[in-house]
């Protein structure tokens, strides 16, 4: 080995803590091209970060090969990923790892483009001399104008290789036609698109529009200038299940050449063409689930995070990322506008807003200029109830079938009902992994628990004392469905939950037959509540909220009140007023009664002074070290000598067991830690994150630190 072989410093894909040092024959890589290294006693993929000075005295190894001429992410994004593994305080190779497409991350080249359209170059004039029937009908097509591979046989594309190696041909410029919207704005609407058109710069818009208002209109007029001009946009949603409106949408009115899609529900293949294609601005719009924040855009011009206050935006392993927060440093770092748009905004986006940070843009009123329905807050105490329903509502739900409207029907629990319960002793089965029930689904005959899948058949005698009077506790959709069947048995019911919808492909086929059933029942949990247009929805039934009112999760208020603005924003929607009626044991409770009116406005207001007197987030910093093991006392060893481990620089409670305290055969509990600000909990975080790796109590357990912690 040559010694005076300059060095190299670089992160291995994966989550090793530390960079390495290897030697590189000149010329050095530029940072975020990817080596095959030697490591261990084989051979790992890593990213280049930059020359380094190499060791004395140390035998350093030579990278083995260059598998890339030039960075595979321009310098924005691979500082978002610099500030992205110290924000979370997360291993620099693991979170480019997150970043590229899996095959990228294994090795695998970058796909070469091959053209979809051909033509005739201007300065050749082929001669028909020589050619057969076949080439000389292909040159006359191609005299005619521009073909398509798609359009030709597997003969004529050997044609049209011919004719390429000729130099005879050329690649096509797409050729696309924006369509006009057929909509007319209303001025709240034009007022927020000339703010967002007049953007050049890194500018955050926060787009606080009602139910039913018409944002996505104003996301694709804000983006249309800049398609037209060949720029790109990310557009962000929360679920796959949302990307099938959104596609359709933007595919009207741009042209579906010019849009892709980016989602883990792809085929690894698909989601490197995606990746390649949109790096190479041969995509304008690009619409992803999180994953898509990382897609590298040849010329950026607008990030849209819709939905941004839904959690689903926040990863719950490996790299516990925001995506929602790194495409706002996306945009800071690109010079971008950002728009993060919703009906019902995080607390933190509206405490942003409250201090300047975001640029208010309000939607008050929807785009039909139907009046947002008021929800008629249904007190169930001590009422008789059919399967959990009040008469009140099934008398509603009876009127609204024979107008030929269609009754949505919310109820955030699957299963025929959560746990099952012997009348005789009281024993409920458990999940023997999980602290939790085991919700029974009658048709399958399978208890099942939704937190780790663990399944069982249904017990013909309790297991405890061996009675056969087993019955069902509560209602899940499962059951609702059987009733509500039997008590409308003429009028088709379409379910949506996880049970019922496996695929996107289902869930896109569930709301086509939506749009074109009436009367109809519809039930479902929250995969009907996010952003769907159902226009002949006129009521909406919300059968159970309770739960939320009362949990240890601090945040469980504020996704209370954004899921019942959401799905009561299903209702009216179409050319028919709409009613919203929510069951409650607790009519006095001053969320709801805050809801009571249908505008979130008010909800969240409250919600923010109690988070501001109780000295919660957004007004304090908070992360979450949390521990995993088999057994309890090793969780609980390292999180006390942890505790011992944190500085005077932040306020550290615990352990606290995590409210499922145990899953998937795991015991779990955690340190809760706060600072006075957001810098001073990233200062005391780096300083103690080397000596926990390094505790000999953590070597017996699974950790994690979560910033900005969604769940608990």
């Amino acid at each position: 080995m040559n010694r005076e072989t300059p060095c190299i410093k670089v992160v291995i894909l994966g989550p090793l803590p530390q960079t390495f040092t290897y030697r590189c024959a000149l010329p050095l890589p530029a940072s975020g091209c990817r080596l095959r290294v030697p490591f261990g006693r084989g051979e790992r993929i890593a990213i280049a970060i930059g020359p380094s000075a190499c060791p004395q005295d140390i035998l350093v190894k030579e990278v083995s090969s260059v598998l890339d001429c030039e960075p595979l992410l321009p310098s924005p994004l691979q500082a978002l990923l610099e500030f992205g593994s110290h924000y979370y305080h997360h291993p620099l190779g693991a979170v480019w790892e997150t970043a590229l497409p899996a095959r990228l991350c294994r090795g695998h080249p970058l796909p070469e483009f091959t053209p979809t359209t051909w033509r005739l170059r201007a300065d050749i004039s082929p001669s028909e001399k020589g050619l057969g029937a076949r080439q000389i009908d292909l040159l006359q097509r191609l005299r005619e104008g521009s073909v398509a591979s798609s359009e030709l046989g597997t003969s004529d594309r050997q044609r049209l290789r011919q004719f390429l190696a000729a130099g005879w041909i050329e690649e096509a410029p797409p050729t696309f036609q924006i369509r006009e919207s057929p909509l007319c704005l209303h001025p709240e609407q034009a007022s927020a698109v000339a703010a967002i058109r007049a953007a050049s710069a890194f500018q955050p818009f926060l787009l606080d529009g009602v139910t039913g208002s018409g944002k996505t209109e104003v996301y694709l007029q804000a983006m249309e200038p800049l398609v037209s001009a060949g720029k790109q946009v990310l557009f962000l949603v929360p679920e796959i299940g949302l990307i099938a409106q959104t596609q359709g949408r933007c595919a009207e009115r741009f042209g579906a050449d010019r849009v892709a899609v980016y989602h883990s529900g792809q085929s690894d293949v698909e989601r490197l063409r995606v990746w390649t294609q949109a790096r190479q601005g041969r995509i304008a719009i690009v619409i992803g689930t999180r994953s898509a924040v990382f897609v590298p855009l040849l010329q950026p011009a607008l990030l849209i995070v819709d939905e941004e206050h839904d959690p689903s935006y926040k990863q719950q392993s490996g790299w516990l990322y925001s995506a929602r927060d790194l495409a706002l440093r996306r945009a800071q770092l690109e010079d971008l506008p950002i728009v993060l748009g919703s009906a019902t905004p995080s607390l933190e986006s509206l405490h942003n807003r409250q201090l300047g940070r975001y640029r208010d843009l309000r939607l008050s009123e929807r785009a039909s200029a139907r009046q947002l329905p008021p929800i008629e807050i249904l007190p169930l105490r001590k009422k008789r109830l059919l399967a959990g329903l009040d008469p009140v509502l099934l008398s509603a739900c009876a009127e609204t079938l024979a107008s030929g409207r269609q009754a949505l029907f919310f109820l955030n629990r699957r299963g025929y009902a959560p746990a099952l319960l012997c009348h005789a002793c009281g024993h409920v089965p458990h999940c023997r992994r999980c602290s939790a029930p085991l919700t029974w689904h009658r048709r399958q005959a399978r208890l099942r628990c939704h937190h780790c899948g663990l399944e069982a058949p249904v017990p013909a005698q309790c297991p405890n004392c061996g009675a056969s009077e087993i019955t069902g506790i509560g209602m899940g959709t499962e059951g609702l469905e059987d009733f509500l069947r039997e008590r409308f048995p003429d009028v088709p019911l379409l379910r949506i939950d996880r049970d019922e919808v496996h695929s996107p492909k289902q869930l896109a086929e569930r709301l086509q037959q939506i749009l074109h059933t009436r009367p109809a029942i519809l039930l479902g949990t929250q995969l009907l509540s996010k952003g769907h247009h159902f226009p002949d929805v006129s009521l909406v039934g919300i059968v159970d909220v309770d739960q939320g009112l009362y949990s240890a999760d601090f945040r469980a208020p504020e996704r209370l009140a954004q899921t019942v603005i959401q799905v009561a924003g299903r209702a009216g929607r179409g050319d028919t007023p709409g009613r919203v009626i929510l069951q409650t044991h607790l009519p006095e409770h001053p969320l709801l009664l805050a809801l009571q009116g249908g505008a979130y406005a008010t909800a969240a207001t409250q919600l923010l002074r109690e988070r501001q007197q109780a000295g919660l987030p957004p007004f304090r910093a908070l992360a979450l070290l949390q521990a995993e093991a088999q057994r309890a006392e090793p969780v609980y060893a390292f999180l006390c000598a942890a505790h011992a481990c944190i500085g005077p620089e932040l306020e550290c409670s615990g352990p606290i067991p995590a409210l499922l305290e145990r899953r998937a055969g795991y015991h779990r509990a955690y340190l809760w830690l706060e600072g006075k600000s957001r810098s001073a909990l990233h200062r005391a975080l780096s300083r103690v994150v080397d000596p926990l790796g390094k505790l000999p109590q953590s070597r017996r357990v699974r950790w994690s630190l979560d910033v900005d912690p969604q769940n608990f």
